[in-house]
């Protein structure tokens, strides 16, 4: 693993955790990392045989934002630092001293903006060819990058069966149901002419059946009597003198 990718591994996880759930909708240490590298790169000055490069980086961020870095910020500059120093030794940059980087708080900034301004300052033992100290320059503004919503897990529509008679709708559980005049029945009909434990719908497969338990009327389907019949959505059947119809239907 390189250096550059070994420091931003450190910095991906110097927050992890709670702190790193919090920097997914504000700045991330990497954003803020591989944003310093673009600074240095874009305020380099060439002299008479070297390239130099800014020294002192202020990144100004959103009180909100800054809070996020709260008991972590020397940590965080000290890794940007370290950061920048390798970035600088791979391009063969001049630094007059280490980089040094530090937060800065701005009223201005929306969460998840952020600015850098950039400085090159000599050090006490500069080379002769160094530049002169570079004043403050304009301070560049970032958006924080925005990460792509977590697709949500679509749930597939699950099939409802149901008995349907006098107005009434009755769903049916993936277990055998009993139909009757007793009480004690899952579903109860209030018809004289249905046997107190007329008959069941059992779950087969996939799907349902009806079957008659030795009633006294049977089950009649167009007039006819059957012992069991496969119930299909729209099917009809009757007990005693009540027509049921079942049905099937999506959630």
């Amino acid at each position: 693993m390189s250096v550059l990718r070994s420091l931003e591994s450190k910095l991906e996880s110097l927050f992890e955790g709670v702190f790193g759930r919090a920097f997914r909708s504000n700045v991330q240490p990497v954003e803020l990392a591989r944003k310093l590298v673009k600074e240095m790169d874009d305020h380099r000055s060439v002299s008479v045989s070297r390239v130099y490069v800014p020294n002192e980086y202020t990144v100004y961020l959103s009180p909100g934002d800054r809070d996020q870095f709260d008991g972590y910020e020397d940590s965080l500059c000290e890794e940007l630092a370290d950061y920048l120093t390798e970035h600088a030794r791979r391009e063969r940059y001049v630094l007059l001293t280490t980089p040094r980087v530090k937060l800065e708080s701005d009223d201005d900034l929306d969460k998840g903006e952020f600015g850098i301004a950039t400085r090159l300052v000599r050090g006490p033992r500069s080379a002769t060819d160094a530049p002169p100290t570079e004043p403050d320059g304009g301070t560049m503004i970032y958006k924080a990058e925005q990460l792509p919503p977590e697709p949500e897990e679509e749930e597939e529509p699950q099939e409802i069966a149901a008995l349907s008679f006098a107005g009434e709708t009755h769903s049916l559980p993936a277990r055998p149901v009993v139909i009757g005049r007793s009480k004690d029945c899952d579903i109860r009909l209030a018809d004289p002419n249905v046997s107190r434990r007329h008959a069941e719908v059992r779950p087969v497969g996939e799907g349902y059946k009806v079957v008659d338990l030795d009633s006294t009327n049977g089950i009649e389907v167009d007039g006819k009597r059957v012992k069991e019949l496969e119930l299909q959505d729209g099917a009809r059947f009757t007990l005693g003198s009540t027509e049921i119809s079942f049905s099937r239907a999506a959630d």
